[in-house]
């Protein structure tokens, strides 16, 4: 049992890490891969969005196919799909042929996703549940502080299609692991207080995966994303306009249907649950305020301070190491303090840090700048790794893929909306001079990071702890 956990919790690291990766290296490989192919900006920005609408539309549903045919196996479809996308599109011969492998690759990130989660549920008792996720978390952190340097540098030796030949061999060699290890299925189901067990026979596992309700979910989240990654550009398209309103409708369908559905793919115990609901809330304030703030602060440190791309990337690095230590570190506070206290701490910093960034100018120097960051990473680093482990915990076993999927929505819309919020502010504001606009969407993002403070006020507080029992333990 304890190899399998340690298995279990190396696939589920190196898995969140290899997609963490892959997006960090993507960005600093845009620039050649539109050179070598000869794209144009609109379709090199797809080879992101595309693969964003895949991922985010599909998350809940592949996590809710977890829950009815296994995590791991999951896993290692989503592990082997990424491995075998990133290696094609190593390979592609133009820039149409990668847009169409991204989304494929999305697909398989939607697979691997919840399953990390998913499996770390399912492996360890609740109590001993947080340092796991704690340590993936880190692992985010760490692939989103290298990923650059490492891909800066596979770009300008080998060009732009090694970056995806080094996610590929992670990728395969922890499917291969993973299919490689025995699987054995819970003991028993540790539900938390306040949301009940809710067992899936095998036999009617396919019969209660909700089809309509995943397609009118991908279809309400997938409009919502093309909305918001379309807002940076200068006007509207029909092609946007057409988006939101299939969002909106599908999402009207999809709350009147899920009601009435025998086997909602959202389960109402799980979305009734508060201390669920509050973490996501929280994950969704939290990194749409950090994604937004490091927008801004890429220009503010470039075209505003007039460093070099290395340069900024040195000034932001504290951001990096403090989230991954302090994804840990909250593990063990969650402990002490309990899960509402560590989150609304850790929200607190973070809005502090995004609060000091609306002070910089043209004159700042790189403590100040650092300290700011260094509290975007703790304060984030906590808020991801505390919230993260409440909204699993919370879910029972049966439901843990749907649990880990809500969590990897909340933290992949969260980004675009803070993004899409920025630059309209940016935009607004404009009239006022370029360091006054920074300083009021910087200030306007430390209120969102506020309500994530808020939002943390509905998360458990520290659990009593638990007293022995008097009956003597049964012999073996």
């Amino acid at each position: 049992m304890i190899r399998q956990r340690r298995v279990t919790l190396a696939c589920s690291v190196v898995g969140a890490a290899v997609v963490a990766l892959d997006g960090t290296v993507l960005t600093i490989a845009q620039p050649t891969l539109q050179r070598d192919l000869g794209a144009d900006f609109g379709q090199v920005q797809w080879t992101s969005t595309g693969y964003l609408v895949a991922v985010a539309s599909l998350l809940v549903f592949a996590g809710r196919l977890g829950d009815a045919y296994g995590h791991r196996r999951l896993f290692v479809l989503g592990t082997l799909g990424f491995a075998a996308t990133s290696a094609a599109i190593a390979l592609a011969p133009d820039i149409g042929w990668v847009i169409a492998l991204r989304v494929l690759q999305g697909v398989a990130g939607a697979l691997l996703q919840p399953a990390t989660l998913g499996m770390l549920r399912a492996a360890f008792p609740p109590d001993r549940l947080a340092m796991p996720i704690a340590l993936r978390m880190s692992a985010i952190g760490l692939a989103a502080a290298v990923g650059p340097l490492v891909g800066g540098a596979l770009v300008t030796a080998y060009g732009w299609r090694s970056v995806f030949a080094l996610t590929a061999i992670p990728a395969l060699a922890i499917a291969l692991l993973a299919a490689a290890t025995p699987t054995r299925p819970p003991a028993r189901d540790e539900a938390a207080p306040g949301v009940a067990p809710q067992p899936r026979a095998a036999a009617s596992a396919a019969s209660s995966l909700d089809l309509p309700g995943a397609v009118l979910l991908a279809v309400t989240l997938a409009g919502l994303v093309h909305v918001l990654v379309a807002v940076p550009e200068p006007g509207w398209s029909p092609a946007t306009g057409l988006a939101l309103c299939a969002a909106v409708a599908a999402g009207a369908v999809l709350a009147r249907h899920e009601r009435r559905a025998a086997h909602p793919l959202l389960p109402p115990a799980l979305l009734r649950s508060r201390p669920v609901l509050a973490g996501l809330a929280t994950l969704l304030a939290s990194s749409s305020a950090l994604f937004g703030a490091l927008f801004v602060a890429t220009y503010l440190l470039q075209d505003v301070r007039g460093l070099d791309p290395l340069s900024s990337g040195l000034w932001v690095l504290p951001l990096a190491v403090l989230m991954v230590l302090g994804a840990p570190a909250a593990a063990v506070l969650q402990r002490r303090f309990g899960p509402r206290r560590t989150t609304a701490g850790g929200a607190a910093l973070l809005a502090l840090g995004v609060l000091l960034l609306s002070r910089l100018d043209a004159t700042a120097t790189a403590v100040p700048t650092g300290v700011c960051f260094a509290l975007l990473g703790a304060g984030f680093g906590t808020v991801m790794a505390t919230a993260t482990a409440v909204v699993v915990h919370r879910a029972s076993v049966a439901d843990a893929g749907v649990a880990g999927g809500l969590q990897q929505t909340a933290m992949n819309v969260g980004p675009a909306l803070g993004v899409a919020a920025a630059t309209l502010l940016m935009t607004v504001t404009a009239p006022s001079g370029v360091v006054p606009a920074m300083g009021t969407t910087f200030l306007v993002l430390a209120a969102v990071a506020a309500l994530g403070v808020a939002a943390a006020l509905g998360l458990p507080g520290r659990a009593a702890p638990a007293k022995s029992p008097d009956v003597p333990a049964p012999l073996p």
